[in-house]
């Protein structure tokens, strides 16, 4: 399955469920990728799903450094659970609104370019 090559590639074949690519069979998945979508904090990142869940990344698939870990976001029904890095529960909500302002409130801060 190819990744897309930036991020906002990734938000848009995420979007339009583009065949064949990370996260296009999931129906479960639309509503919180619109609502992340909607964020601009998260629209900045790479949105990567996995495992269950709408995880975000600030570089590549395959590029995330240490410390780099974000929260994220399991998908399916409502209600909603919102993860740590390390698959810790930060809570549970019932819209995807609300997941999305979860998780931006656990977001680390920007690491300090050198």
């Amino acid at each position: 399955m190819p990744e897309a090559p930036d991020a906002a590639t990734a938000w848009r074949w995420l979007l339009e469920r583009r065949p064949n690519t990370r996260g296009w069979m999931t129906d479960e998945l639309v509503e919180i990728a619109h609502a992340a979508h909607a964020e601009p904090r998260l629209r900045a990142l790479y949105p990567f799903p996995s495992h269950g869940g709408l995880h975000f990344l600030r570089g590549l698939p395959g590029e995330v450094r240490p410390g780099e870990r974000l929260p994220h976001v399991l998908y399916g029904p409502p209600p909603y659970t919102v993860c740590s890095s390390d698959f810790t529960e930060l809570g549970e909500v019932a819209t995807a609104e609300e997941a999305v302002a979860l998780l931006v409130a656990h977001l680390p801060p920007e690491p300090r370019q050198p």
